[in-house]
């Protein structure tokens, strides 16, 4: 046990099967103590055990989430303060959405934080509402947008019309859920029949998390409870009743500060901060990086056959 609340092992479960595949076989890629990433031998999903229990986990996204004193373990250093660094890396990808959804509609993004997707969405003349389950950065989407556009609380309490709207997001939010298959069916829920789902995580069998190993930024153990590839996000999303139409790490770049790049480096090795630190006068200004190690999903429902 440890000072830190969040690493308090009383309130750690142990995972003792696969959420995908139901299978109890897997093996160790490696430890951090107390937590162990495991793959699974059934379907190669990669996850945490054990890990904060399902009433505690909401815990993590408090306001040292957003502001972290060890973004590298935990959160980010100031979210809030790269805000333009956001916009700019959504308006890049508003070329993916307009390819499957030419015209503005509906959009509900779930995991919506400050509402940044919300905005750029906005701007291109779509109707946005948000879902954020902390109160601590939901509270700047609702500055932003409205109080009637964001619930800030549970998924199954938003107030939002099912099957309402033609776009669902979820960027960077199903690796975080306990339950990702049960997450999906209730974001789902508010899907029109023929809309679209984007769907962003990262990809554990992408070059660069294989070349990094376990110092991949990727690995938060607090948060990151899954590390899904190509084909475990694939069969998710298809045993949910989806279709996935393109999937990329092409879109999967961010525009990011200096600092931020200093920041990750050190998590690879302290050596690297060091040879970065000349460049610490200039850590205002940002470049776009893509490592493709995350993907980009666009899904829509899978066409039901008519039966004779």
């Amino acid at each position: 046990m440890t000072g830190e609340p969040l690493l308090d092992t009383s309130r750690f479960r142990e995972i003792d099967r696969c959420a995908l595949c139901g299978s109890m076989e897997r093996s160790e890629k490696f430890q951090e103590p107390p937590f162990h990433i495991v793959e699974c031998q059934g379907c190669g999903l990669v996850y945490v055990t054990p890990r904060l229990k399902e009433e505690v986990l909401p815990e993590v996204y408090n306001e040292d989430y957003w502001s972290s004193k060890s973004p590298k373990t935990r959160g980010y250093a100031d979210y809030r303060s790269e805000a333009e660094l956001y916009l700019k890396t959504f308006r890049k990808r508003m070329a993916l959405l307009r390819r499957y959804h030419p015209e503005p509609g509906r959009a509900l993004d779930i995991g919506c934080a400050a509402g940044y997707f919300l905005r750029v969405l906005h701007e291109e003349g779509w109707e946005g509402r948000g879902i954020e389950l902390s109160p601590e950065i939901g509270q700047e989407a609702v500055k932003a947008l409205g109080e009637d556009k964001i619930h800030i609380g549970d998924i199954t309490q938003a107030p939002f019309e099912e099957g309402s709207f033609d776009l669902v997001s979820l960027w960077d939010v199903i690796e975080h859920v306990p339950d990702p298959r049960w997450f999906l069916t209730q974001a789902l829920r508010f899907l029109k029949p023929d809309g679209i789902l984007i769907l962003e995580t990262q990809n554990v069998r992408s070059r660069f998390a294989g070349w990094l190993g376990p110092k991949w930024q990727h690995y938060k153990h607090l948060e990151h409870l899954y590390h899904f590839n190509p084909s475990t996000i694939e069969r998710l999303l298809g045993e949910v009743g989806m279709e996935v139409l393109h999937l990329t790490s092409k879109w999967g770049g961010k525009h990011v500060s200096l600092g931020f790049i200093r920041e990750r480096a050190t998590r690879v090795h302290k050596a690297f901060g060091l040879l970065l630190l000349p460049l610490a006068p200039f850590s205002g200004f940002n470049l776009y990086i893509n490592p493709h190690d995350e993907m980009i999903l666009v899904a829509r429902r899978k066409a039901k056959t008519s039966q004779s």
